[in-house]
């Protein structure tokens, strides 16, 4: 590629950027749909979490749509036993190349009265994924989103991304609530906080999107996702115990949010918690409030900083020398 053309893929890349998304929806709510943003970090287990919750709510005949707001599209995997799903992006682009229109067929499938879609994403280094998000969610409103009768909408959002699409739910008040999804690990904790922090200061800016609670995944009992929800004031929905059969079944997808496996009962409790946990303004720690929530010695919070020199700089002894800056006389 030459210079010339790498500039301008360079300068369509800046422009996609910081192109403003399309105002959303401001009509009348023609049904009462409960709206729920899911993060978490890449691999805490969302999509795994989402794929049997919204089996177990369709057990229970609620209608209910899952969409996948993550690059990997992985979040409806679980759901086909593997298999993945036309993306909306990839299909709009397509449909459009064909001089056709794109239409619910081609993206939404269905199995057990559970509805689901991924929005899909650009691939590494050619474009800009959180444009991506907000360019699926115009061509959801095309297809008629705000008509669809649901009981749920559940979006899985990479919590560790903080370009804007990814916060577009919770900065355009599009959901009612957020819950996050962390394991008693410092890094999915902090992802955690981060959507904390963003559901706060969008309420500090007059949004009403506010946190239902934390879903702990692989829990090992050690206590710091549940010290975590404590102390920024959020319920634990529920815990998923660090069990090998749930290992094993998730990754030969297999749902076991059924009534027939011995999972069941714990995501019939996960359904009822999301369904009527409210929406809470949390209370976001500082960094060292969250390295307080675990043992100095597992993440090194014992260590004290120590400035660096100009002589440790040049690895050597540093000689100040005279400064060539003209300093003039207050007159």
């Amino acid at each position: 590629m030459s210079v010339n053309a790498l500039l301008d893929e360079v300068l369509a890349l800046r422009a996609e950027a910081d192109m403003e998304p399309d105002p959303v929806h401001t009509g009348p709510v023609t049904k009462e749909t409960q709206i729920i943003a899911i993060y978490g970090k890449g691999g805490s287990g969302k999509s795994f979490a989402l794929a049997n919750l919204s089996y177990m709510m369709a057990q229970q005949g609620k209608r209910v749509l899952l969409i996948g707001c993550d690059p990997k599209s992985d979040t409806t995997s679980l759901l086909f036993g593997g298999k993945a799903t036309p993306t909306i992006i990839e299909t709009s682009a397509a449909k459009k190349l064909a001089g056709e229109e794109i239409s619910i067929e081609d993206v939404c499938f269905q199995r057990d009265g559970v509805f689901a879609m991924e929005l899909g994403g650009p691939e590494v280094g050619r474009g800009c994924g959180g444009r991506g998000i907000i360019h699926g969610f115009e061509t959801l409103e095309k297809l008629g989103f705000h008509d669809w009768g649901f009981d749920y909408v559940l979006l899985d959002f990479l919590g560790d991304v903080v370009c804007g699409g990814f916060g577009l739910p919770i900065a355009r008040d599009m959901c009612q609530k957020v819950i996050v999804v962390a394991s008693n690990d410092l890094q999915s904790l902090y992802v955690a906080n981060n959507v904390c922090k963003a559901v706060e200061y969008f309420r500090k800016m007059g949004g009403n999107v506010g946190v239902a609670g934390i879903l702990i995944n692989k829990d090992d009992g050690s206590g710091e996702a549940q010290a975590f929800a404590n102390a920024v004031g959020i319920p634990i929905l529920v815990s998923i115990p660090a069990d090998d059969d749930i290992r094993k079944k998730s990754a030969n997808y297999q749902i076991i949010g059924t009534n027939e496996s011995q999972w069941g009962p714990l995501f019939e409790s996960l359904a009822e918690n999301v369904a009527t946990a409210p929406p809470v303004r949390p209370k976001p720690l500082d960094q060292d409030g969250l390295l307080g929530l675990f043992k100095p010695e597992d993440t090194g919070g014992s260590f004290t900083l120590r400035p660096a020199t100009q002589a440790d700089m040049r690895g050597g002894e540093f000689v100040t020398k005279p400064s060539l800056e003209v300093v003039y006389d207050n007159v």
